[in-house]
């Protein structure tokens, strides 16, 4: 895979939109992985009882799959050296079919001192924005 370089990118580019499948499956595979076993992630029962709607996602889960837009658009994870956003609205995961999660991003800035780029991503399930003032800071070649 080849890594973005500086003078193909230019502020106001959209990235490949990207759409991620989010199952009771996934949230169980990442509850072992970052050892958050919290019950609101798994248990419908638990969840409810809490006062939440259903199972929901974990936020670093839809924090970390929201970055995969970035990472395949610039080529190289490791090229991702900030990443910041905020946490607006949880994203249920009902048993039968699942959630959507839709990502856009656009580029917001770019540096040619440090060949950097500012990457704004969108983040929705639904109708409803589940990250806010959600930022990638990319190292370009």
């Amino acid at each position: 895979m080849s890594v973005r370089r500086f003078a193909e990118v230019s502020v106001g580019e959209a990235l490949p939109a990207l759409t991620v499948h989010v199952d009771r499956a996934r949230l169980v595979q990442y509850a072992g992985a970052s050892l958050d076993r919290n019950r609101i992630h798994w248990d419908e029962r638990f969840a409810v009882s809490v006062g939440l709607p259903d199972v929901i996602a974990h936020g670093m889960f839809t924090m970390g799959s929201a970055i995969e837009i970035v990472s395949a658009w610039v080529g190289d994870a490791g090229r991702v050296v900030e990443y910041s956003t905020r946490f607006t609205k949880p994203v249920v995961v009902p048993y039968a079919e699942g959630a959507d999660l839709a990502v856009t991003g656009v580029v917001t800035a770019t540096d040619e001192t440090t060949r950097r780029a500012t990457v704004e991503l969108g983040v929705t399930c639904g109708p409803d924005k589940v990250l806010g003032r959600c930022l990638a800071v990319v190292q370009l070649d």
